[in-house]
């Protein structure tokens, strides 16, 4: 799944244009590496969101609900 749609559908970030915003300029890595937009997000893999003065690193984790992926997520230290 996009990015842009994990942080949205996962309820980190409310919007899906500021997700966007916050990957091209650089602000999230995907397993400590920089991330478009577009990239595909895998079951297990460490997002890293720098918001502001606050880093928040993510472990994100898919559940299927019908025919639907629902992305969610659990902080890590």
């Amino acid at each position: 799944m996009r990015l842009d749609l994990v942080l949205k559908q996962s309820g980190l970030i409310k919007r899906r244009v500021v997700a966007k915003a916050l990957a091209d300029n650089g602000k999230v890595l995907i397993n400590d590496k920089n991330a478009k937009p577009s990239a595909e997000v895998s079951d297990d893999d460490i997002l890293t969101l720098h918001l502001g003065q606050k880093v928040l690193k993510v472990k994100i984790t898919f559940v299927q609900k019908g025919k639907r992926l629902i992305p969610n997520y659990e902080q890590l230290l």
